[in-house]
């Protein structure tokens, strides 16, 4: 198990600066199990994390959270990380940009006017997928990291 996941729930906990004990009460949950996820002994419950979320005011501990936890999420989430609201901002403007200057969308269209994807098509089919995730990627920063205007 890795060190950053044993300790998710503590940095999440101490950057709202919350003592144990009142994440505890704020969470209707023991101090002892507080301590058992913040030292990886047990995986607190997506409902627990959802609390810890809403109390501590933290996005991306959800995400983080399913990154570790859930082995679907990372096939259909791409992997996010924490940039400055200008920096996803512009990733976000470059991408679109580009996006329409290749005309991915007609070509998009073009491939699925049929319904079917034929295997001339599937490669370029699959790098405007690939342009889309980048999109997606970019747009999920900016909401779980970027909320605060950070």
């Amino acid at each position: 198990m890795s060190e950053e996941y044993r300790n998710i729930y503590k940095i999440a906990r101490r950057t709202a600066g919350f003592t144990q004990e009142a994440a505890a009460e704020r969470l209707g949950i023991s101090v002892e199990s507080v301590r058992a996820y913040e030292i990886g002994q047990r995986i607190p419950p997506n409902d627990i994390v959802n609390a810890m979320v809403s109390c501590y005011g933290t996005q991306h501990l959800a995400v983080q959270h399913l990154q570790e936890n859930n082995v679907l999420f990372g096939q259909v989430i791409p992997q996010l990380e924490e940039r400055s609201v200008l920096e996803v901002t512009v990733r976000i403007y470059n991408r679109l940009r580009r996006f329409q200057k290749d005309n991915r969308l007609d070509r998009l269209l073009a491939i699925a006017e049929d319904g079917i994807i034929d295997d001339q098509e599937r490669p370029e089919f699959e790098a405007i997928i690939a342009d889309l995730r980048q999109i997606i990627q970019s747009g999920l920063e900016l909401e779980v990291y970027c909320k605060d205007g950070n």
